[in-house]
């Protein structure tokens, strides 16, 4: 039993979809669990500039705990109302489209944020929203400093072409934290003054910290070893959605089609199916984020057999 169904949020709806718990399952389609049906995902295409989109996945990640949300923003417009989201035989300039599946169908997600992590992890020790003032009980600036003295010439030389990334642990009880344990955000500001530095995310003190770097070869080797790990207990997809930000391709890669050429490579010769988006959604951990530069996918498998 299942299914798929599909909804549409406008401007006018998300104050109550906040507030109120009954009216996300309702417009959503999560009611379908009482059905005797499993909730497994959701798949949501949104206008960016009418749709809250980070209130939207904090909202999701606490009343469907169980399923994810992959999806994407809608890219190439320079200004509000050029969007155009379909849906059945609906067209829609403003709000998010999706679906909700259910039932018999297991969706497994990948989230390629497509970095490295470089130096040692860090304890954010003073902050104030979304600066950082310290890193392990000294100012950022000079944590910072101290931490590329160590760096190799290679990388560097990354930070210099391409910038210095930050990665915010999702999961603080895990430790040996490798690729996929970040949520990346970007550097976005020095206040020299002060020694801090401000990112593109809200922080809180205690919280772990690593920087990160991006090149084409992080890119490849990270989404290469997340879905190798999907291969190992789990038989292959039968189909996949692949969502990546129009700043890949070729502007990352040196091979045009990198993203779907790497997930056939290692899923196999199964049908893939996605677009480019400006902003791709996707969980890590247990809560689902807006992400740049990344390489969201969903898995579609039938069901496991009892005992397998």
């Amino acid at each position: 039993r299942g299914g798929v169904h599909p909804f549409h949020g406008g401007e006018e709806d998300w104050s109550e979809v906040f507030e109120k718990e009954g009216a996300r399952r309702g417009r959503v389609g999560g009611g379908q669990e009482g059905e005797g049906t499993t909730l497994r995902a959701f798949i949501v295409f949104a206008d960016p500039f009418s749709t809250p989109v980070v209130e939207l996945m904090e909202a999701w990640s606490r009343t469907f705990p169980e399923a994810p949300v992959i999806g994407g923003m809608a890219s190439g417009m320079r200004a509000a109302g050029h969007a155009r989201l379909a849906l059945d035989e609906h067209i829609f300039a403003h709000g998010a489209v999706g679906v909700a599946l259910s039932g018999e169908v297991e969706v497994d997600c990948v989230v390629s944020q497509g970095c490295r992590p470089i130096g040692e992890t860090f304890v954010i020790t003073r902050c104030k929203g979304n600066v950082i003032e310290g890193l392990d009980g000294k100012p950022a600036l000079v944590a910072i400093d101290e931490m590329l003295t160590g760096l190799s010439l290679h990388d560097r030389q990354l930070i210099a072409t391409g910038g210095l990334l930050v990665g915010r642990v999702i999961d603080e009880g895990k430790g040996n934290y490798g690729r996929g344990d970040f949520l990346i955000r970007s550097l976005v500001g020095v206040r020299r003054e002060t020694g801090s530095i401000l990112i593109g995310d809200m922080v809180r003190t205690g919280q772990t910290v690593q920087f990160q770097v991006r090149d084409g070869k992080s890119a490849t080797e990270e989404m290469r070893l997340l879905l190798e790990g999907e291969t190992i207990l789990a038989a292959a997809p039968a189909g996949v959605l692949l969502i990546t930000c129009h700043a890949r391709g070729t502007r990352l890669f040196e091979m045009p089609h990198h993203d779907v050429t790497l997930a056939r490579q290692v899923l196999g010769d199964v049908p893939v199916a996605g677009f480019f988006a400006a902003g791709e959604l996707g969980p890590v951990g247990d809560r689902n984020f807006i992400h740049g530069h990344t390489a969201a996918l969903a898995l579609f498998r039938a069901p496991a057999a009892d005992g397998q």
